[in-house]
């Protein structure tokens, strides 16, 4: 939201007060209190009205300065944050100085200037990474044209000349955010515009810091759209809460982010393997289910999940979590067939209830629903008609909902796709609780998703997992999400990676997206350009709206890219899941953005058309038809994971690649842990690996993990080079018929034993 009209000038109606000097600093054992004016304290006559600010600087985790801002501390209702489950009360140092007060925790100080002229300047050690200025920190008050005067708080944090800004949430626009306008409220908007089913008011930016605004939202930034060396930040109100996170790298921002607003659990191993869905509005039933699942086995094509979407209820009915008899008259009979076959299941659910459904008279009855202010119930034919949305602030409500995906699991489900979630009413309407519900329209989805989680681990255990397409920051703790409603081009497939890419930048260790394209029928090239894509991702999906995603009715070449990248897939699983487990360690995402991964390399600060999976692992997709794309490698010789081709690093390639192959290159000085399986994505990790060693340098190591589907490190150990001899040293854990591998090149299996020394 711009409050300004140009440097010098308010918009029409505005009366903007701007904190001035620190008048009074208080000093308390775990914080500083501040009395910022909102103009120049000269004489006792100016001390007489306000407005004043209230800054509290504190910190919730080392490395982490937490900034409360408050105009009125009690004229308004409790507010809602964000869920920082990691938050503590780490120790801090303060130091009271004559002109500046100082508070550090960890890493990040923050200084308070004395006196006239304002400023807070964040900094590590010496080096300054971001400041509140002259004009940064304000209180606003506008005079709409209803004639009804609407009060915010706003911050204004500094960019440095070339500091690019990422994240904000999966937002499907430019992955570098200067010169944006975000909005932080969910949207049901899909991927080829500025809304987003997943805000996360949380930005890096590329001097390796972050900020976290606080707030549960709708918070506006103006990201170098309003002052164009700032960000800047605001929300309707009487207060503002921000934090911000030290670096010094881009990982050790993100991994503090998620330690203080959660980590993901892992995902079962399975769950990596291929989804295939019945896709949206097409005609399905058991049989043409069976028949899907039949001939991707016919084909060898490896499937790991099937998943049922909302027509597996009956129409108008949605959802009352009953299965349409004219379609499934014995579910329970199916699901055990289903299984039988090897697969697990994905029912589609969302948090609404029709009113043709059975169940829409109940929870009337009992309250389960959002209602409006007059104590009725909340409806709209949005979506479904009639329909009513339930309340998970209202534990009640929160225990039926999951009763009846409990009475599911026990017909045979594995897991559910959580849809939904983002056309929640913020007026007009009341929580059970309380809730403002203008504050709880994004955290809903938090709520929804929780909800449902917290069942599947009841029940399930470590094979918890959602396939959820909206939430809020913390929700990485409910994984995986996908990206939502994408189109059949190659236009949508590069902005569905920009969406990826910016939510792993929030902390979002797992994401996925419909393979093909949701809407419309993907031409041939695109549909097998975003197989590569698909299984180069967390989590792999084949799914659309109004015609089947199989390969077979694409073309027949369609089934040999699925199968050979599935495949490749699986074989990678010893790596991928070791990623994903660290992944819950640290809060650094599985798919990473170059500037994750490569910070010091300026050619990668901008970057949005190609990742890393882990830090071994570069993927660059094919965007279009011809076959030609473009990549950047960064320094070091990299090599061609399918042909073994080596490059040197630290340029751009222009490379043409069929549709059974793409940019996929390993970094050097690393070693990949290769499967044994290719039928399936689940299996022993420790049996039959065959460590494959990327331009080890002479005289150098790399490590190695190997984590169990039980969630545990299996085996971790080192491989070193001296000369042409290789030694692989297991130091944790063992390792069972495994081997090396250096440029294509094999040793012997080694049965038993910690150590293989080989003359690659």
């Amino acid at each position: 939201m711009k409050f300004t009209d140009g440097q010098w000038m308010l918009q029409p109606g505005v009366a903007a007060h701007y904190a001035a000097e620190a008048y009074a600093v208080d000093v308390h054992e775990d914080r500083l209190v501040v009395l910022a004016t909102t103009r120049p304290i000269k004489h006792r006559g100016d001390t007489l009205q306000g407005p004043t600010l209230t800054v509290t600087l504190s910190s919730p985790l080392p490395g982490v300065i937490r900034v409360s801002v408050a105009h009125y501390t009690a004229s308004s209702a409790p507010r809602l944050h964000i869920p920082m489950v990691g938050a503590s009360h780490p120790a801090v140092q303060i130091v009271d100085g004559e002109t500046q007060a100082t508070l550090t925790s960890g890493a990040i100080s923050v200084d308070v200037k004395k006196g006239e002229g304002w400023g807070l300047t964040f900094r590590e050690g010496e080096r300054v990474l971001t400041k509140s200025d002259w004009r940064g920190l304000g209180y606003i008050q506008w005079a709409g044209k209803d004639g009804i005067t609407r009060n915010h708080v706003h911050e204004q944090l500094t960019l440095a000349v070339g500091e690019n800004v990422y994240g904000l949430g999966e937002r499907f626009t430019p992955f570098v955010k200067n010169g944006q306008v975000v909005e932080n409220t969910n949207k049901d908007g899909g991927t080829a515009c500025e809304q987003a089913y997943k805000n996360v008011p949380f930005y890096l930016t590329s001097r390796g810091y972050g900020v976290l605004v606080n707030e549960a939202g709708p918070v506006s930034f103006e990201v170098g759209s309003e002052k164009v060396a700032r960000v800047q930040f605001s929300r309707e109100g009487e207060s503002l809460d921000y934090c911000v996170i030290a670096g010094p790298t881009p990982k050790d921002v993100v991994s503090r982010l998620t330690a203080l607003t959660g980590r993901a659990p892992l995902p079962p191993a399975w769950s990596f393997g291929l989804w295939l869905t019945t896709s949206f509005t097409t005609k399905y039933d058991e049989a043409t289910a069976t028949h899907f699942i039949d001939e991707m086995a016919r084909r060898e094509l490896p499937l790991s999940v099937f998943h049922f979407d909302c027509f597996w209820m009956r129409e108008f009915q949605w959802c009352d979590f009953a299965w349409d008899p004219r379609g499934f008259p014995d579910p329970e009979a199916m699901l055990a067939r289903l299984h039988a076959k090897g697969l697990k299941i994905s029912l589609w659910i969302n948090p609404y209830v029709a009113q043709k459904s059975p169940l829409f008279a109940e929870g009337v009855r009992e309250g389960y629903f959002i209602k409006r202010t007059n104590g009725l119930t909340f409806q709209t034919d949005l979506w479904q008609p009639g329909m009513a949305i339930v309340d998970f602030t209202n534990p009640a409500a929160k225990a039926w909902y999951q009763g009846h995906l409990r009475r599911l699991l026990d017909q045979g489900a594995d897991c559910f796709k959580t849809d939904f979630g983002e056309r929640i009413p913020s007026e007009g309407v009341q929580y059970f609780d309380g809730s403002d519900p203008v504050e709880m329209h994004n955290l809903y989805a938090l709520q929804y998703n929780e909800a449902v989680f917290e069942l599947l681990q009841e029940r399930q255990g470590r094979d918890a997992i959602v396939f959820a397409r909206s939430t809020y920051a913390s929700g990485q703790r409910f994984p995986v999400h996908w990206g939502g409603d994408c189109w059949s081009t190659f236009e949508s497939m590069a902005e569905s990676l920009r969406g990826g890419l910016s939510l792993t930048s929030c902390g979002f260790a797992f994401w996925s997206h419909d393979i093909g394209g949701f809407e419309g029928k993907p031409p041939p090239a695109v549909y097998k350009r975003w197989i590569q894509f698909g299984l180069m991702s967390s989590h792999s999906r084949l799914h659309g709206s109004s015609s089947y995603r199989v390969p077979w009715l694409v073309d027949e070449e369609s089934c040999d890219v699925l199968r050979v990248f599935t495949r490749l897939k699986h074989q990678l699983m010893p790596y991928l899941y070791a990623k994903a487990h660290e992944a819950t360690e640290t809060g650094v995402p599985l798919m990473r953005a170059m500037l994750l991964e490569h910070p010091q390399d300026p050619a990668c600060t901008t970057l949005d058309r190609q990742y890393q999976l882990g830090e071994s692992l570069l993927v660059a997709p094919v965007f279009t038809e011809s076959g030609e794309v473009e990549v950047y490698l960064p320094e070091g010789t990299w090599t061609h994971l399918l042909s073994g081709e080596k490059k040197a690093g630290g340029r751009w390639y222009r490379e043409t690649h069929d549709f059974l192959s793409m940019p996929l290159y390993a970094a050097p000085n690393s070693v990949i842990p290769w499967g044994a399986e290719t039928d399936k994505p689940d299996y022993d990790y420790a049996r039959g690996t065959v460590l494959r060693v990327f331009e080890l340098a002479d005289g150098a190591s790399a490590t190695f993990t190997v984590v169990g589907l039980d969630g545990h490190v299996a085996a971790r150990g080192t491989v070193s080079r001296a000369g042409s001899q290789y030694t692989a040293r297991v130091t944790d854990g063992a390792l069972r018929d495994w081997g090396l591998d250096v440029d294509g090149r094999r040793s012997p299996v080694l049965a038993e034993g910690a150590t293989l020394s080989w003359g690659g």
